[in-house]
């Protein structure tokens, strides 16, 4: 058996260079050419390995490219890029499909405090974890960026109630402790869902559906939320409605008003400051709607900030008239999470000559949930200034016995929703007196709202709360008719 020649073996590798080269390559161009030169000059074909290793070399490098463009560097989730490309492909084999959006809420104060490196561990178990679910329903999941992660289910539920229970499954496996640096952190997170064809006729459309339902599971703190026609339609409202909020606060057109708060002899013990707003052409605006909106989109520090400086400057010009009273401010979470927030109240206060007893900082009991280390930090900050605080809205909250003692709060505000009903429910009327004896064992002061009758009045003095606030005593009142409301009541009981 005669052996295989060299030219023979030469030529037979370059023609599996070449065949791989037209594969995988796209080398198809040089095959006429080597095969003219196999012919004749077979020693040349040789020649051809080269050329086609820089195109198989291309190749790989492109494909690497391609691959990087549509994966996160980060967690090895699809990106974006890849998500779009993944539904795609799914609207061309499947009839149906869902996609679910999860943002991770208040990620960005756990990566502030931790520092970023966490963050990014934290974040790489959450993938792992988000990808683990998915196996179990066939589904793929992509890290859209930040801490916002979607999940592209094929074949989702058609019910409302089976969708919302899968999102739930979802929200609840992020929500299981996760360890990172010593530290066991439970995760809350808001995810909105959507479903092709039912929702959105293409992928695009989808998307940017899922995206509206989480923002509605978000502003709702439902923590899921299935796509509904017409929350699309609210949007272009409410992103005017934004705008010209934005406008009113930088030309001043939102007003504060004055809301009284009297003990059982009729003294004065302070005022609450509430924002008002009147859009222009449109009439009055829900505080419960552009506050919400305020705080959903960023710009709850500067409306914060509006009524602090409206306040405290309020307060100067009071004391300037012989006026000593009390306003409460009300202020969000993210206000209180605000780095530097307690110096810039300490700054207010100082630059309008006001004493820092003068005022008093309004939280509710969600402020314990976001981040309860910090937060106290920075209370414990603000009473070193001499600011007081109290526990706005309780009974609402989830706050723990254990966590409210850690909290430098001097006084206690029972919620509306509970003395309004009081006369008329037996269950209200006793959740108000355990709650009075509650603050007064733990010595602190118990403020009562939503005032609003006399027979009202006469049980929560019996039940020996401190003082009340609500319409029986006075309504809401703009600063000039708060003035003359003052004059009767603080001067000549200050005399």
């Amino acid at each position: 058996m005669e052996r295989t020649s060299r030219p023979d073996r030469a030529g037979l590798a370059a023609r599996v260079a070449i065949f791989l080269g037209v594969a995988v390559a796209g080398a198809a161009p040089l095959v006429p050419l080597a095969q003219v030169v196999g012919q004749h000059e077979p020693l040349l074909l040789p020649l051809f390995v080269v050329p086609v290793a820089v195109l198989f070399a291309a190749w790989w490098f492109g494909r690497q490219r391609l691959r990087e463009g549509v994966t996160d560097r980060l967690t090895g989730l699809p990106n974006r890029s890849g998500l779009r490309l993944a539904a795609a492909q799914a609207g061309n084999t499947r009839d149906r499909y869902g996609l679910l959006l999860l943002d991770l809420d208040r990620f960005r104060s756990l990566n502030d405090t931790l520092g970023h490196l966490a963050g990014d561990r934290l974040l790489v178990q959450v993938a792992r974890r988000l990808r683990t679910l998915a196996a179990e329903h066939g589904a793929l999941v992509a890290r859209m960026g930040g801490d916002e992660f979607a999940v592209l289910v094929p074949d989702p539920p058609r019910e409302s109630a089976e969708l919302l229970r899968l999102a739930r499954g979802f929200t609840a496996g992020v929500a299981v402790p996760i360890h990172v640096d010593g530290l066991q952190l439970v995760l809350e997170s808001s995810s909105g869902i959507a479903v092709l064809p039912d929702h959105a006729p293409d992928a695009e459309s989808l998307l940017r559906r899922a995206d509206i339902a989480m923002a509605h599971a978000q502003r709702s703190r439902a923590g899921v939320a299935v796509y509904q026609a017409g929350q699309e339609e609210d949007t272009p409202l409410r992103l005017g409605l934004l705008g010209d909020l934005r406008r009113a606060l930088d030309l001043g057109e939102v007003q504060i008003h004055y809301q009284p708060k009297v003990a059982f002899d009729g003294s004065v013990v302070g005022l609450e400051a509430l924002v008002r707003w009147s859009r222009a052409g449109r009439g009055p605006v829900s505080p419960e709607e552009f506050v919400g909106l305020a705080e959903s989109s960023g710009l709850m520090p500067q409306l914060t900030d509006y009524v602090l400086e409206a306040a405290v400057s309020q307060l100067a010009s009071w004391r300037e008239e012989g006026i000593w009273v009390k306003v409460a401010v009300n202020v969000s979470p993210r206000d209180v999470l605000r780095p530097g927030f307690a110096v810039g109240v300490a700054d207010r206060l100082a630059r309008h000559g006001v004493p820092a007893d003068a005022l008093q900082l309004e939280i509710t009991e969600r402020l314990l949930l976001e981040d309860g280390q910090r937060a106290a930090e920075t209370l414990e900050e603000l009473r070193k200034h001499g600011v007081g605080m109290s526990l706005d809205d309780f009974g609402t909250g989830y706050s723990s016995l254990v966590r409210l003692r850690r909290l430098p709060v001097g006084e206690l505000k029972i919620d509306r929703s509970f003395v309004s009903r009081m006369v008329a429910d037996d269950h209200d009327a006793a959740v108000v007196r355990c709650s009075v004896q509650l603050a007064h064992s733990l010595g602190l002061t118990v403020v009562a709202e939503g005032v609003e009758d006399d027979e009202t009045w006469e049980r929560l003095q019996g039940m020996g709360c401190d003082a009340v606030q609500g319409w029986l005593v006075s309504a809401a009142l703009p600063a000039d008719q708060a003035t003359a409301w003052l004059r009767t009541h603080v001067t000549s009981a200050h005399a």
